[in-house]
């Protein structure tokens, strides 16, 4: 019988007996884990809200055997709050469905329990922190996020260079399973043809110019994130459930209806704003 201190943030919840739920994070030391929570969906629980979905939290775990992760699942008894992300994410439609998009790519880039994956925890945090905060467009967050996890787990597209032979753009044709755009002669059946404002607004995300990327026009950014999908769905074998429901209409008029809509507080997906605490870890996702 072992005990085990990690933080990490929670990507989702099921539910468990009658009162029980089993928790799914992503930890900095221990990678992905789930736990049960015992009672934490009684009304008189301690720490259950503090484990919900974008909840950065500092977790002790109870396991029988020396490791943490083993036959059967550990029990989560005790959280401490680190920060609540959801306060500033789940008052809003586009950022909600974008930081779901977000949660659900991490669990699939992690789909070996225990295994440590520092480099897409820090990106996680990264991430949500710069979602809650509104510092740039909810889907120009997302599709950033989606190309650096790309990235970091060894799929990086290129968008300068031809991806096969490594001819110095830039290059026009684009193909997902070549791993970026390619030369005329490297081109391969099935390649598109993406505008130049498309591909210079990925290599931006990818490479954190986000002065390039929140000047990009709508239509380039829409056909960006089409991109974006395809080359995400290769790798992944399939795409993410969460991706159909991201809204991506960045029109003044609909900005502007979601500040008066979260000025009176009737958003699609109320809850309660939480205080700021400091945190620690991994920088906004710049």
């Amino acid at each position: 019988m072992s005990l085990f201190r990690d933080d990490g943030i929670v990507l989702r919840t099921q539910k468990l007996g009658e009162a029980d739920r089993i928790i799914t994070l992503l930890t900095r030391g221990h990678g992905r884990v789930r736990a049960v929570a015992r009672g934490v969906r009684r009304t008189k629980s301690k720490f259950g809200a503090r484990l919900e979905p974008f909840s950065h939290v500092d977790v002790q775990f109870f396991a029988r055997g020396s490791e943490l992760v083993g036959r059967g699942l550990p029990l989560c008894t005790q959280s401490e709050t680190i920060t609540p992300y959801g306060g500033g994410i789940v008052t809003d439609y586009a950022r909600y469905t974008a930081g779901t998009a977000m949660l659900e790519t991490a669990e699939r880039f992690t789909d070996h329990e225990g295994e440590p994956a520092v480099q897409q925890y820090l990106l996680l945090v990264g991430g949500l922190r710069t979602l809650a905060r509104g510092e740039h467009a909810p889907h120009l967050i997302l599709d950033a996020f989606l190309l650096r996890s790309l990235a970091v787990n060894g799929y990086a597209p290129s968008f300068e260079d031809c991806a096969r032979c490594g001819l110095p753009g830039p290059n026009r044709f684009f193909s997902v399973s070549a791993g970026g755009v390619t030369c005329v002669d490297c081109r391969v059946p099935g390649s598109v043809v993406p505008s130049g404002e498309a591909v210079g607004l990925l290599s931006a995300l990818l490479t954190g110019d986000w002065e390039t990327a929140d000047a990009c026009e709508a239509r380039h950014v829409r056909e960006g994130s089409g991109l974006v999908s395809a080359y995400l769905h290769w790798h992944l074998e399939r795409g993410l459930r969460s991706l159909r429901y991201v809204e991506k209409n960045d029109s003044p008029g609909h900005a502007e209806k979601n500040e008066e809509t979260r000025a009176h507080g009737t958003t699609r997906n109320p809850g309660t704003l939480h205080p700021r605490v400091p945190d620690a870890g991994a920088a906004p996702l710049r």
